[in-house]
């Protein structure tokens, strides 16, 4: 890559470059994944979506926003505080997420019910708390969808006690395409610039969304979807649509 490419034309042709690629690369997993979302939803099921660090980014893609389905949920290590009340000082350790033993405290506070679908996403895939919120999942019977990157968690060694990774417990994987590392522009003299993966990832999970709404709508069935609190009649129309899903998702002040 030539220096002329650490620029804004740069990462704008690199990534859609990778974009473009996805969107057909992709295409079967993501029939995967849509299939396991329209499953979840029509079993009355609830989208439990989990990531640490950037990758909370796509969690926010998924839980809760306009043009989204409404049985989701994002669980954050945040919880610990707002549900599990823990002061607030336990979330100022940086590496509070590759601790032992959170992530059951995280599934526990959250209460998912047998017909849950979990979505962990992790760049790398290896960090303790993800891994163990995979395995807690697959224990409870869920099946488990990952967004992450193989290039990067074939490249590093498993964190966890058990040897695996976020890709060894997943029912369906989808590659997120980012480098090692994630920042895609290599630097003069080493190191990159520029991640990718919150991009890949949301076109990811926005076509696994459109086309688990084309399954459900081929059944007959309307998908379940927000409106957007900003237009006239979309926050009272969103409460109604919640109150099937009562007790089982939150809806916080992000």
């Amino acid at each position: 890559m030539s220096d002329e490419s650490v620029s804004a034309q740069g990462f704008a042709r690199e990534g859609l470059a990778v974009l473009q690629h996805l969107t057909e690369s992709a295409r079967e997993d993501v029939a995967r994944a849509a299939e396991l979302i329209a499953g979840c939803v029509r079993s009355d099921g609830v989208i439990q979506a989990f990531g640490t660090g950037h990758s909370q980014a796509i969690v926010l893609e998924l839980a809760g926003r306009a043009g989204g389905f409404v049985p989701t949920n994002r669980l954050s290590i945040a919880d610990l505080v707002l549900y599990g009340g823990d002061d607030p000082s336990v979330l100022d350790d940086p590496l509070l997420e590759r601790q032992s033993g959170v992530a059951a405290r995280l599934y526990d506070l959250a209460a998912p019910h047998p017909e849950d679908l979990f979505v962990i996403i992790s760049n790398s895939g290896v960090n303790n708390v993800i891994v163990e919120m995979a395995l807690r999942a697959k224990e409870r019977g869920h099946r488990v969808l990952a967004v992450t990157s193989l290039t990067h968690t074939r490249a590093v060694p498993a964190a966890h006690p058990s040897g695996k990774k976020l890709v060894d417990l997943a029912d369906v994987v989808l590659d997120n395409a980012a480098p090692r590392g994630d920042a895609l522009l290599e630097l003069p003299g080493g190191g990159a610039v520029c991640a990718l993966s919150t991009l890949t990832g949301v076109l990811l999970v926005q076509m696994a969304i459109a086309q688990a709404s084309a399954v459900l709508l081929a059944a007959g069935e309307r998908p379940p979807v927000y409106v957007s609190a900003n237009v006239p009649g979309g926050f009272e129309g969103n409460l109604e649509l919640e109150k099937r899903y009562a007790g089982r998702i939150r809806r916080t002040a992000s």
